[in-house]
């Protein structure tokens, strides 16, 4: 997205001002994104099969993605729920020290 945005910027200054980065950081971004696109393999591929491709790859990511927030979720509940159980007594958190 940071590329985009210095693509289509009028004042870089002010762009790495808002991002947090050096100019030259943009750069060096700038040079690999262009070398990747370089020796990036040509597709043989019928523009129909390329997009089917894409969706397939993008459907699995989506599903992935699903599957982590199910179970980051299901683990947020099981802190809460252990959260809950310690505040529920109203006791002290820790045991006195021993007289010995």
């Amino acid at each position: 997205m940071a590329l985009e945005r210095m693509r289509t910027c009028n004042h870089i200054r002010r762009l790495c001002a808002e991002l947090g980065v050096s100019r030259k950081t943009l750069e060096k971004w700038r040079r690999q994104k262009e070398a990747r696109h370089e020796t990036a393999p040509v597709s043989v591929q019928l523009p129909g099969e390329t997009l089917e491709a894409e969706n397939c790859r993008l459907k699995r990511a989506l599903a992935e993605k699903v599957l982590e927030v199910d179970f980051l979720q299901g683990a947020l509940r099981n802190i809460e729920a252990r959260r809950g159980q310690n505040t529920v007594s109203g006791g002290k958190v820790s045991t006195p020290r021993s007289g010995a």
